[in-house]
C-alpha cells in the first residue's frame, strides 16, 4: 500500500441541527492521514436527487442511521480498502457501482457523500494542504459572494409563509469580509424591525428569522426596509435573493398560496413573480416552478433570464444531464451545487463543470439539516464556484461555513480573489446593480 491508499473507513451516528442522526465518516490512509465529513440533510428535495437511507420505526421518528453507518463500515470499507485517495474520480465510481441504483437508495445518499467527502479531507491532509487549496489544484480560486437568509419560510418554518427564503446578496461587497459584514447589518436590521413590528415568532430551521406575515410580499418589503435601515441603498450595495422552492406548493401547473388564499396557474404566478422583479432590487430566484413544470421553466427564462440569476435546485437536482437539458431549454442560467443531492463529490463536480460550458452560474449550497462540517467553504473556494449559499446568519452550524470562508480569506491575503457581483450570470440593469470594483 502506498501512504495515500485508504487503510479503514469508520462511521459513527452524530446529530444535525435539527436534533436528528446523521451519517460521519472517517477515512484513515495508510500513511496515517485521516479525513473526516458529516452528511447533511435537506427538509425540501427533489424527486431525482439521492435518498438519505433510514431505519424507519419508533426509534427517533425514523431517522437513525445505523443500517448506514454500518454499510460504511462493512461494505464500503471492504471494496474501498487499497484505493488511492488521491484519485476521488476512481474512488467515487466505485462507491457508484458498489451503490448501482440510480438515487443511492442500497447505501443511503448519507452514507455515500460522507465518506466520499472524507477521502477528500484525507488526500488533503495526506498533501499537507487545506482542502480548498487540494481541490484547486494549479487552478484558480475565488472567494463567494455570499447568499444569506433573512426570512425563513416553507418547510423549514412550518409553511408560515409560502416563499422558502427570503434572501440579500451583498452586490456592493468588494471583499468577501466586508460582504459578511454588510449581511451581519442587515441580519440585525431585520430583527429589529420585526421586534417592533410585534412578527418576531422565533427562528428557522437555516437560522432566519421566522415571521408571522400576513402575506408574502409583506416580506419583501420588510426586507427592503431592512436594507435600508441598515443604512444601505436596495439593489446597489444589498439586492435581494428568492427561493420559492415551489415544487413545496404547486403541482400540475397550478400554484397555492395559503398565505395569500390564492391559487394561480402557471401563467399567473409567472406574471406575479415578474411583477415582484420589475418592483424589488431582486437578482436571483430559486425553483420559480415545481420540478414537473417544465414549460414555465422555458416561458420564465425567455421572459427574465437576462435580468435575474434563474437557479435550478430540485429542477436540476445536481445532475449534469439535467443541467445540460436546461441549457438547451434556456430554462434557467444557474444551479444549486448540493453534494448530498448528487452523492458524491466526483458527480456534484460534474454539474458544475456542465454549468461552467453553459455559462451558468454555480452556487455551492448548505442543506436545511446542518453540523459543524465546513466542507462545503472549501468545495465554493476551491472548485471558485463563485457563490456560497449556507443558510442565515445565524446558529453555529451556519456561521461555521461563513467563519471557515473567512479564515481562508485571511490565508490567501490582501488581494485574495472575491468574485462578488460578477458571479451573477446576467448583465447590469442601467448600473444599479452594485457598485464599481474597488474603494
Amino acid at each position: 500500500m502506498s501512504a495515500t491508499s485508504i487503510a479503514a473507513i469508520r462511521a459513527r451516528r452524530v446529530w444535525d441541527s435539527r436534533g436528528r442522526p446523521t451519517v460521519e465518516a472517517e477515512v484513515e490512509l495508510a500513511g496515517g492521514a485521516k479525513g473526516r465529513a458529516i452528511a447533511p440533510a435537506g427538509a425540501s428535495r427533489g424527486s431525482r436527487e439521492a435518498v438519505d437511507l433510514r431505519d424507519g420505526g419508533t426509534r427517533f421518528g425514523g431517522h437513525d442511521v445505523m443500517a448506514a453507518c454500518e454499510h460504511v463500515r462493512s461494505t464500503m470499507a471492504q471494496a474501498l480498502r487499497g484505493r488511492d485517495a488521491l484519485d476521488q474520480g476512481a474512488v467515487d465510481a466505485a462507491i457508484v457501482a458498489l451503490d448501482g441504483t440510480p438515487n443511492k437508495a442500497k447505501l443511503g445518499g448519507n452514507a455515500t457523500v460522507a465518506v466520499s467527502m472524507a477521502v477528500a479531507h484525507a488526500a488533503a491532509a495526506a498533501m499537507r494542504v487545506p482542502l480548498w487549496k487540494y481541490l484547486a489544484g494549479s487552478g484558480e480560486v475565488s472567494l463567494p459572494l455570499p447568499e444569506v437568509q433573512i426570512f425563513g419560510g416553507g418547510a423549514h418554518a412550518g409553511r408560515r409563509v409560502d416563499v422558502q427564503d427570503f434572501m440579500v446578496m451583498p452586490v456592493g461587497a468588494w471583499t468577501f469580509g466586508d460582504a459578511i459584514a454588510i449581511v451581519a447589518e442587515v441580519y440585525r436590521a431585520a430583527g429589529e424591525l420585526m421586534q417592533e413590528a410585534g412578527l418576531l415568532a422565533g427562528v428557522a430551521d437555516e437560522g432566519g428569522f421566522w415571521p408571522a406575515f400576513r402575506s408574502n410580499e409583506e416580506a419583501l418589503t420588510s426586507l427592503v426596509r431592512a436594507i435600508e435601515r441598515a443604512g444601505l441603498q436596495p439593489g446597489a450595495d444589498v439586492a435581494i435573493s428568492l427561493d420559492l422552492a415551489a415544487s413545496e406548493f404547486g403541482a400540475s401547473g397550478r400554484y397555492t398560496l395559503s398565505l395569500d388564499g390564492r391559487e394561480l396557474d402557471r401563467d399567473a404566478w409567472s406574471a406575479m413573480l415578474v411583477d415582484w422583479i420589475d418592483r424589488y432590487p431582486i437578482v436571483s430566484v430559486e425553483d420559480p416552478f415545481s420540478e414537473d413544470d417544465r414549460v414555465a421553466w422555458i416561458r420564465f427564462g425567455e421572459a427574465v433570464g437576462s435580468r435575474v440569476q434563474i437557479i435550478g435546485d430540485d429542477y436540476l437536482t445536481t445532475s449534469a444531464a439535467e443541467v445540460d437539458r436546461a441549457a438547451f431549454d434556456q430554462a434557467c442560467n444557474a444551479v444549486l451545487i448540493k453534494p448530498n443531492q448528487a452523492g458524491t463529490l466526483t458527480e456534484a463536480h460534474a454539474a458544475l463543470d456542465a454549468a461552467r460550458r453553459h455559462a451558468f452560474g454555480t452556487i455551492v449550497s448548505a442543506r436545511s439539516g446542518e453540523t459543524e462540517d465546513v466542507t462545503i467553504a472549501h468545495l465554493a473556494v476551491g472548485w471558485n464556484a463563485g457563490q456560497l449559499k449556507v443558510g442565515s446568519f445565524a446558529r453555529g452550524e451556519r456561521m461555521a461555513k461563513w467563519n471557515e470562508v473567512l479564515r481562508i480569506e485571511e490565508v490567501l491575503g490582501a488581494n485574495a480573489p472575491f468574485a462578488g457581483v460578477g458571479a451573477l450570470p446576467i448583465r447590469r440593469r442601467g448600473g444599479v446593480l452594485g457598485k464599481p470594483p474597488g474603494p
